[in-house]
């Protein structure tokens, strides 16, 4: 068979549990549902590093944060005794890696790379960001240029996609009509480049900047959901949900320490009027697919980097290990090779799987830190045992490790070397805390994780001797992110 298309979509902070053919009676997703119901969607599937940056990064690379070196937001450590160069680290990046197998290659959208215009392998990229730190940047962003040089009346406004700092949970509404905010260009941009006549294949990097806070969708998905309709955050025990100091400097952080119940409906209401929205231009891209005529020998891929607490556990943001922030949707839909049936697996999956997805289907097929997906599909690879998560410089108080095993769920957290322990099918929700009654278990993760760890020189700074390190508790000094418009000299609030 001819070399598939590849097309890979994601959203950013887009939760597994808002696809509505998988469960959610009150979303409205039509397009997702296309997706999920003519192909393969993984309900046990997780991003390894739930924030922007590690995220983005394991999905170009194909490898976990231990090789990477991206364990957060913020300033990399070079794993010890590791070359320098991202791509002498890890290999050669996905697009790159395509490209040398004979693809078309062309990226849109929000990639998050640091240096913030990295190169990475696309014929064709066309980049956006959320935020620009000076004149230059925002005069060279793929979006903002097009707004500036094709409607210059929208010139004036800071944020172009809704207001941030103290606003960041607040429900807003978009600044721009739905035919022009990122998500619509981004999705006119991926038309144009599915309609280029070419003899190769195609791989396409669609990434949408929704539904990241601020939810601001434009109208009319700003009304939508009506609040009174949306369920309520689930809360646990708040010593167990705030065990994780992150969640509560992060509340902070983002001006979110003091959100009600009806403010939490509110947020929920745009978040999914935001979402809806996406969905909508995704079903022009969808549509575009299918009108080429070689839409069945197209392998579709749909995922975010992570989901959103959206108020579940005392908690907004992401960075936990919470399914509401590190477990994410992932679709897969290929009709020339993969059921057309909505089949639903319960494999553990991540994003270090799409490196192997795409160039196994390519049929150059390169693992890396991944699993043969497409070879557990075709019952000729095998399953992983244990999937990791990790956040956090090893060795620092921020460092913490997740273990999935079957249907339980091991973390543990260097700051004051606390643990905890979900059965996460019988507990879905992860209200009850199984450390006391599962002692042995916890045990056996605990003793995984340490095996995993020491098996990679990137992370060692983690152990101490024959276990976990642990670090008497410190709480971090709690602190509010400033996120203004620095491209136009605002950095604090006055005039």
């Amino acid at each position: 068979m001819k070399q598939p298309n590849l097309l890979f979509v994601m959203c950013d902070q887009l939760r597994a549990d808002a696809i509505a053919a998988l469960g959610n009676s009150t979303v409205h997703s039509p397009n997702l549902d296309r997706l999920a119901q003519r192909g393969v969607a993984f309900t046990n599937a997780y991003s390894s590093c739930p924030v922007c940056t590690p995220a983005r990064y394991i999905i170009r690379t194909g490898r976990e944060p231990h090789t990477t070196g991206i364990f957060q937001n913020g300033p990399f450590e070079i794993p010890e005794g590791l070359p320098a160069g991202m791509e002498e680290r890890c290999g050669p990046y996905l697009a790159r890696t395509l490209a040398d197998a004979g693809y078309r290659t062309f990226g849109i959208g929000k990639f998050h790379t640091s240096p913030w215009n990295e190169e990475i392998g696309y014929e064709v990229q066309l980049h956006t960001e959320e935020l620009f730190e000076n004149p230059y940047q925002r005069s060279h962003d793929a979006y903002a240029r097009f707004l500036a040089e094709r409607y210059p009346a929208f010139e004036y406004l800071e944020q172009l996609h809704g207001e941030r700092t103290d606003m960041y949970y607040i429900p807003q509404m978009s600044p721009l009509p739905a035919e022009l905010t990122v998500e619509s260009w981004v999705a006119d941009r991926a038309i144009e480049q599915l309609r280029v006549e070419d003899e190769r294949p195609y791989f396409g990097f669609v990434s949408f900047i929704g539904p990241h806070p601020p939810c601001a969708p434009p109208i009319p998905y700003n009304r939508m959901y009506n609040p009174d309709q949306m369920s309520n955050p689930v809360r646990g025990e708040r010593e167990i949900d705030l065990m994780d100091e992150q969640i509560a400097w992060m509340n902070y952080a983002v001006w979110a320490e003091d959100i009600n119940d009806s403010l939490a409906r509110k947020i929920k209401s745009r978040y999914y009027g935001e979402l809806t929205y996406i969905d909508q231009c995704l079903g022009r891209i969808l549509d575009e697919v299918e009108a080429r005529g070689d839409g069945d020998n197209t392998l579709i891929c749909f995922f975010s980097d992570h989901g959103d607490h959206l108020g579940d556990h005392h908690a907004w943001q992401k960075e936990s290990f919470f399914e509401a922030s590190c477990r994410i949707p992932f679709l897969l839909s290929w009709p020339a090779q993969l059921s057309q049936d909505g089949e639903v697996r319960r494999e553990l999956v991540g994003l270090t799987d799409l490196f192997s997805i795409a160039t196994h289907a390519a049929g150059v097929g390169d693992v890396r830190d991944g699993i043969d997906v497409l070879g557990v599909l075709a019952d000729r690879a095998e399953p992983r045992e244990h999937l990791f998560g990790y956040y956090g410089v090893p060795g620092t108080r921020q460092f913490k490790v997740m273990v999935r095993s079957g249907e339980w769920k091991y973390i543990f957290m260097a700051n004051g070397g606390r643990e905890q322990l979900f059965h996460v099918g019988d507990d879905p929700n992860e209200l009850e805390q199984l450390l006391g009654r599962h002692p042995k278990v916890a045990s056996r993760l605990r003793r995984v994780a340490y095996n995993e760890i020491a098996a990679h020189t990137g992370m060692r700074q983690a152990l101490d001797g024959d276990d976990l390190k642990v670090l008497e508790f410190e709480a971090r000094p709690l602190i509010r992110i400033m996120q203004f418009e620095e491209s136009k000299g605002i950095r604090d609030f006055g005039m």
